[in-house]
C-alpha cells in the first residue's frame, strides 16, 4: 500500500495540482487509514465494503466529527477510484458506505458597521499599518480565501482596470476591487512595500516585516490583533470576512451566479448558504422603504 499511495499522492500534486493544505489533509486521512487495516491485518486490495463501515464506526468511536468523517471517506474513496483505474484493485469498496450527515454550520459573519470599524483600526502612520490597512481592505473587497491573497503576486493587480486575477492551479478568476480598496492598495504599493521588502525580486504582494511573503499565520495574527483593537467579540478570522463580502453582496442585491464566481466555488450550492441572510437584508430594505412599514 506504501507504494500505492505515493504514487497517488504524486498524482493529486502533480496531474491534479492541490494546494499543499489539501494534499496535508489527504495524507493524514490514508495515513490513518493505512495503520486501522494494517491493524486489523486486511490488505488494502482485500478492503471491502464492511471494513469500510468498521472504519466509520471506530472513528465515531473515537469522538471524531462528522465532517472530519465525511472528509476521510472522500479521501479514501479517491484513493480506491485511482487504484481501480490502475488496476490494482476490482472495485471501490467505499461506493455502498454512507458518511455520517453533516449538518452545514451558519457562518459567522460581520455586521456592515464591524466590518468599517475593524478596517478603520489599522493607523497607516507607518509601513505596517499602511500594509495591514491594505490588506484588510482587498479581503474584504474580493472575498478571497487567506490561501489566495498570501499566494498573490504584485502583477497579479491591476490597478488601471482594477482588479485581481487569482490563479489557482490551472484556474483563474477576475474580482473586481473597489474604490477603498483601490486607495488603499496604491498607499501600500507606492508608499510601503518597496520599504518593507529586501530583494527587489520579491514577487509577493503582500510581505511581512522582514520584506518575505506573509504566511498565514501571520494574516491570522493580524486580524486577531486588529479584532481585539477594536473590541469585537465575534472571532474573526480571514474567512469570516468571505463570509462577510458574500452576504452584503447578497442583501444589496447581488446576483447570486455572480457571487459563486467571485468566490470560486464550482458548485452554486455551496453559495447558496448565504441565502439564509437574504431575508434579513430584504426586511431591512422594506423598513426603509415601505411608506406603510
Amino acid at each position: 500500500m506504501e507504494k500505492q499511495l505515493k504514487l497517488f499522492f504524486e498524482f493529486l500534486e502533480n496531474d491534479k495540482k492541490l494546494s499543499s493544505n489539501t494534499l496535508q489533509s489527504y495524507k493524514r486521512d490514508l495515513k490513518q487509514f493505512k495503520r486501522y487495516i494494517e491493524g486489523c491485518e486486511v490488505a488494502y486490495n482485500k478492503v471491502d465494503e464492511e471494513v469500510i463501515q468498521n472504519y466509520v464506526d471506530y472513528l465515531q468511536e473515537i469522538g471524531k466529527k462528522p465532517s472530519t468523517i465525511s472528509r476521510s471517506i472522500a479521501s479514501i474513496r479517491s484513493f480506491y477510484e485511482y487504484a481501480a483505474r490502475k488496476g490494482k484493485v476490482k472495485k471501490d469498496p467505499t461506493q455502498a458506505v454512507k458518511a455520517p450527515k453533516v449538518e452545514r454550520r451558519v457562518p459567522c459573519v460581520l455586521t456592515a458597521k464591524e466590518v468599517e470599524l475593524l478596517l478603520n483600526q489599522p493607523k497607516t502612520e507607518d509601513l505596517k499599518g499602511i500594509r495591514d490597512k491594505a490588506m484588510l481592505e482587498f479581503a474584504y473587497a474580493t472575498g478571497m480565501r487567506v490561501s489566495e491573497i498570501i499566494n498573490l503576486d504584485i502583477d497579479d493587480i491591476n490597478f488601471k482596470e482594477e482588479f485581481v486575477n487569482c490563479r489557482k492551479a490551472n484556474k483563474q478568476r477576475i474580482i473586481p476591487l473597489g474604490k477603498m480598496s483601490v486607495k488603499a492598495l496604491k498607499a501600500y504599493t507606492e508608499n510601503a512595500r518597496n520599504y518593507l521588502i529586501k530583494d527587489e525580486n520579491e514577487k509577493a504582494l503582500f510581505v511581512n516585516v522582514n520584506g518575505k511573503r506573509l504566511t498565514r499565520q501571520g494574516f491570522w495574527k493580524i486580524i486577531k490583533y486588529y479584532k481585539d483593537q477594536a473590541h469585537i467579540k465575534k472571532d474573526i478570522t480571514p474567512h469570516v470576512l468571505r463570509h462577510s463580502f458574500a452576504t452584503h453582496l447578497l442583501q444589496n442585491g447581488a446576483d447570486l451566479r455572480a457571487i459563486q464566481t467571485m468566490l470560486g466555488h464550482s458548485d452554486i450550492s455551496s453559495t447558496q448558504v448565504y441565502m439564509q441572510f437574504q431575508d434579513e437584508g430584504i426586511r431591512d430594505i422594506y423598513q426603509k422603504a415601505h411608506p406603510r412599514a
